[in-house]
């Protein structure tokens, strides 16, 4: 069980949104490579980035700001946001990510996911974002009509390394995880699911733990870490904890 922290850009910044509003943004850290940095020294193992004026743009907007978090971190990072084509896949990974999360190409243009996940195998996650159970796209800004579960089914097989779960009604305000809809989504499918969007407290962590949860690749954690809602040292100890049981 993987607990990602994130590190959300936004003008070159670390911020955390407000229920995926751009206008809502609280500014954590003026220099995203420091963050980086501190969360490998708490001994984090992972690092989930988002590039938000990506995801509204379409391309890339932060790709400064990700190159010198790749430099701060021996950590392997997974980067979404703005990521919409084979060559913008094979140009990240070759600038050091361990893996690209695709979110509105998976439900523009699934062909392209399943052969992203033909060329670079391991290294394609996909992220699906839910409003009101329907999937979001372009940043949160658009509604689709596609179902959670009906959208992940089309990858089982395709060798997608994991399925990025973020609820948008919860996301950044502490009220918990989803983890109804979280839990019934790893139910559904094979792909190892992350989940994200409202973690809140060390509850949470406790939660992660649960027998039924155990199903789950990790949870991501941001502004709960930021706020200091969530004890690093303690959470890592407690989810390693729970690995040493299990194996």
């Amino acid at each position: 069980m993987i607990l990602f922290p994130a590190i959300d850009l936004k003008d070159g910044q670390c911020v955390r949104l407000k229920l995926g509003d751009m206008a809502q943004a609280t500014v954590y850290n003026p220099d995203p490579a420091a963050q980086a940095r501190a969360f490998q020294e708490q001994g984090f193992e992972w690092l989930h980035v988002v590039d938000l004026n990506g995801a509204f743009a379409g391309e890339t907007v932060n790709g400064a700001a990700v190159d010198a978090i790749l430099k701060a971190t021996t950590n392997p990072v997974q980067l979404g946001g703005g990521i919409r084509s084979l060559d913008h896949i094979e140009n990240w990974l070759s600038r050091g990510l361990a893996r690209v999360i695709l979110g509105t190409v998976a439900v523009r243009d699934p062909a392209l996911v399943i052969e992203a996940c033909r060329k670079f195998p391991g290294q394609v996650a996909v992220g699906i974002d839910a409003k009101g159970g329907k999937v979001a796209v372009e940043g949160w800004a658009e509604a689709s009509e596609l179902g959670v579960i009906e959208l992940a089914r089309k990858f089982e097989g395709a060798g997608v390394a994991a399925i990025i779960y973020t609820d948008i009604d919860r996301d950044g305000i502490l009220t918990g995880i989803n983890w109804d809809s979280t839990l019934e989504l790893a139910g559904a499918v094979s792909i190892p699911v992350i989940a994200s969007g409202g973690l809140a407290s060390m509850e949470d962590i406790r939660r992660m733990m649960a027998p039924d949860a155990q199903k789950l690749e990790g949870a991501i954690s941001g502004r709960a870490l930021y706020d200091g809602r969530i004890d690093p040292k303690e959470a890592l100890t407690l989810l390693r904890s729970a690995k040493g049981q299990a194996e």
